[in-house]
């Protein structure tokens, strides 16, 4: 039988009582929103009790062979694929199935945020988690250690990618799958939140024939959504664009994409080494993670290549500090680095329903101080503003009530000129790079980040949530 106890176990989560009317708001759309979820996985189910009750199967823990024929019939089947629907529906990027106590929770995130969508019968998991491993070719005895896996389904018409992984804990098989829409990938450069001086920096360094372009940030931030809207700028016919990655997210017509398999040997370093003799003129690495690769990834920028890799650090700053960090002689940096740049996500306002305000004064004063230490050009712009106005968010149809709709992202971006070079010769501490990153008017994530709330496309509180202070 199906149970629903959202408010309950969000309630336990929401202590702090200025938080209640946005969760209350949150909540009863949520309720609405997953209604027929619920009625159509609820069918489903008891289609399955009665087969069950049909074939005086007892309700007991049953064995695995007794799970993988369950996964192949109807119910179970019914239950995985609606859930795979209403998440693609309901725009998701992740879905969650995991066991809590008693029952079997599904999580559906949406825009950076997990929201619990329904609770499913416990003793049912194994057979859902059986049904998602055959789809994705995964072994079904196996569940002591993770594995991960892909497949493919029409959802709505159009062909959706799941990315596959199962993750063992004390109270059985968690599933996470990553859903990967092919057009989410269809994304101009434009549409991703960069503007302004950020754009042009971007423009250059993709029109450079040779040359690094790295992007920083946590996991989630959307690095390879940019980067791939840069491989969608540069694949042209008379170009030759090969990617390694891990895995694979999004398929482009026309780049040769190689997923990197490192329990056989086949590693970011091995396939770089490849790479380079299939006459390659831009390349995308999915992520420099040691010393070879980094050393590699440089030569090919040396050598006439246009190079596109992430690293992990907290800024743009720490890019060029951690090169040097992975063993990277400094005097190689200057020639080969394009720009360093970082981001993060926040949530877009509905642009239906979004209600323009003057900001408290505390929300004023924060601005404010922001605003003192950005570049004088945008200082410039701003004055001429009489009053600041703010946006906040309302709730309508079109976002199912929560307010926004969609991510754009907050980013800062360090190009290389001829001070930076001076300087990471000769003293390439994050201080030194800082004060050059303000003398170029680079603006921080966090200053991109009150600049969009400022043009409404936002709010302080997402800004406040992602980027951090410096």
């Amino acid at each position: 039988m199906l149970f629903i106890e959202e408010k309950k176990l969000l309630s336990e989560n929401m202590t702090h009582s200025n938080y209640l009317p946005e969760f209350e708001k949150e909540l009863n759309v949520l309720l609405k929103k997953y209604r027929s979820l619920r009625g159509e996985v609820t069918r489903a189910l008891e289609e399955l009790e009665t087969e069950l009750k049909e074939e005086k199967i007892e309700v007991k823990p049953l064995p695995a062979s007794e799970f993988e024929r369950m996964a192949e019939e109807a119910p179970i089947s019914k239950v995985v694929a609606v859930l795979l629907r209403h998440a693609v529906d309901g725009s998701a990027s992740d879905i969650h199935i995991e066991p809590v106590k008693d029952k079997t929770r599904v999580r559906f995130r949406v825009d950076g945020v997990l929201h619990a969508s329904i609770f499913l019968p416990l003793r049912i998991l194994p057979a859902v988690v059986s049904r998602i491993k055959i789809l994705s070719n995964l072994k079904i005895d196996e569940t002591r250690v993770p594995q991960d896996g892909r497949f493919a389904t029409k959802v709505g018409g159009r062909e959706i990618d799941f990315r596959v992984s199962t993750f063992p804990t004390t109270l059985g098989e968690k599933v996470v799958m990553r859903i990967l829409d092919p057009e989410k990938a269809l994304v101009d450069i434009k549409d991703l939140g960069i503007k302004g001086r950020n754009l042009k920096a971007v423009d250059i360094a993709m029109k450079k024939p040779f040359g690094m372009i790295l992007s920083t940030g946590p996991t989630g931030s959307g690095k390879t959504t940019t980067l791939y809207a840069i491989l969608r700028f540069l694949n042209k016919e008379g170009v030759n664009v090969i990617t390694l990655e891990d895995p694979v997210e999004y398929f482009i017509e026309g780049v040769n994409q190689s997923q990197v398999k490192p329990e056989i040997g086949y590693d970011f370093a091995t396939g770089l080494r490849h790479i380079l003799r299939q006459d390659p003129d831009i390349i995308m690495v999915g992520e420099i993670r040691d010393e070879e690769t980094a050393s590699l990834a440089i030569h090919a920028a040396l050598t006439g290549h246009l190079v596109l890799s992430t690293l992990h650090t907290s800024n743009a700053l720490g890019i060029i500090p951690r090169l040097i960090d992975m063993g990277i002689k400094p005097f190689l940096i200057p020639p080969t680095l394009n720009i360093a740049l970082a981001q993060r996500l926040v949530r877009k306002l509905c642009s239906e329903c979004k209600k323009r305000i003057r900001p408290k004064k505390e929300i004023q004063e924060l601005i404010q101080k922001e605003l003192e230490g950005m570049p004088e050009i945008i200082k410039k712009e701003l004055k001429s503003a009489k009053a600041l106005y703010i946006s906040e968010a309302v709730g309508c149809k079109k976002c199912n009530g929560l307010g926004y709709s969609g991510r754009l992202g907050v980013f800062e971006i360090l190009e290389m000129t001829d001070p930076l070079s001076e300087i990471i010769l000769k003293e390439p501490s994050e201080t030194r790079i800082k004060e050059e990153a303000e003398r170029q008017g680079m603006v921080t994530m966090r200053q991109d980040g009150i600049l969009k709330v400022l043009e409404g496309l936002t709010t302080i509180e997402e800004v406040l949530r992602v980027a951090e202070e410096k």
